[in-house]
């Protein structure tokens, strides 16, 4: 696709919207600037990953601007003229709207990573102790239990929160129907929805609710802050795969930084440092420290120190378990917008009948 010319933001209006990342360097090298939209999640990663990036040939002297918040909400600002060089989004669809708007070359996910550069996998954060007693998923459904989790209108996380619980059902043998009465309980026991995956954690550090559906790298990043909370990996779950792009017209900087996103011993390990899983196309969710140059206790804020990102049981995928690549049809049936006529997804109809819609 060609690309088509983006309104540039006003200095006005950039500083406002735009934070400088502290990883400006100095030296010899180029004095181009990447202009980084993302999601919130990441932030903290992708700033250790700037600093890194500035120690190298490529990136000696390369400043950036940054620009952080709800996944589909980013997604729409860029489209709307947001400027950017890099985008860091939780959820393909939220790149692919870049793509229709011809702001993506069209091989932006044809790569050996398919466009994907961080995962994770859906976590249930608890209380010190966990005193609702909370080992899986069937545990949110009951009726004294509050939870917390952002609004998938929004967020890319809160996307990957529901797939992960009609996965629960869906592919351990229960129907549709019974995913969705599933849904049904599960919503109608949240008392916080936010508009980002990052807010919601903010939510439940805050004191709200009894459980966090979040990122299992957000529970391990918020106790290398010294506010974190205990955390239980389902039996099953969902590998949480975020895309990564350079648009059509970025600054030629952009190419070399996404090869050192994509660097094992670059980005992806500053990646598992932050508390994401880094990409292992071998064997999804799983870490090969040894390809990263890290040792298992390297990885601060976890449960186990021995063993920071635990094998899981029945972890599924987009395209083993919900006819990926991408998120394909299982996108509209879940969080379908209901806009020219089109049917009302499953969650979003479950947070209808919770009256939680506007929350």
């Amino acid at each position: 696709m060609s690309a088509t010319p983006r309104t540039r933001l006003t200095a006005a209006a950039a500083a406002v919207s735009l934070g400088l990342l502290a990883a400006c360097g100095g030296g010899s090298g180029s004095e181009e600037s990447i202009s980084i939209v993302g999601f919130a999640v990441p932030e903290a990663a992708n700033t250790a990953i700037a600093a890194e990036f500035n120690k190298t040939e490529a990136g000696a002297g390369v400043g950036f601007t940054t620009s952080y918040g709800a996944s589909g909400d980013q997604s729409r600002a860029v489209v709307d003229g947001l400027d950017a060089d890099y985008v860091h989004l939780s959820v393909a669809s939220d790149v692919e709207r870049l793509e229709d708007a011809d702001l993506l070359p069209e091989d932006w996910d044809q790569g050996d990573n398919k466009g994907i550069v961080s995962t994770s996998v859906v976590v249930l954060g608890v209380r010190d102790g966990n005193p609702k007693d909370i080992q899986g998923w069937d545990d949110l459904a009951e009726p004294d239990v509050d939870i917390v989790t952002p609004n998938p209108a929004s967020s890319g996380a809160a996307r990957w929160n529901a797939l992960a619980a009609w996965g629960h059902v869906t592919e351990n043998g229960g129907s549709e129907q019974e995913a969705t009465q599933f849904l049904d309980d599960l919503f109608g026991n949240v008392v916080s929805l936010t508009n980002s995956g990052r807010d919601a954690t903010q939510s439940f550090l805050g004191g709200t609710g009894d459980v966090l559906l979040a990122y299992e790298n957000e529970a391990i990043l918020a106790e290398q802050n010294g506010s974190g909370f205990e955390y239980v990996i389902p039996e099953t779950t969902v590998l949480i795969e975020n895309p990564g792009a350079v648009l059509a017209d970025a600054v030629p900087a952009a190419s070399d930084w996404l090869d050192f996103v994509l660097d094992p011993e670059g980005g992806q390990k500053q990646f598992a440092l932050s508390g994401f899983r880094p990409l292992n196309p071998e064997d999804p969710g799983s870490v090969d420290f040894e390809a990263i140059g890290l040792e298992p206790r390297d990885i601060e804020g976890v449960p186990d120190a021995d063993d920071p990102f635990p094998t899981i049981e029945n972890l599924l995928t987009l395209e083993n378990n919900f006819g990926g690549p991408g998120w394909g049809e299982v996108e509209d049936k879940l969080f379908g917008d209901g806009l020219d006529g089109a049917p009302l997804g499953i969650v979003a109809e479950s947070i209808e009948k919770s009256g939680k819609a506007s929350r």
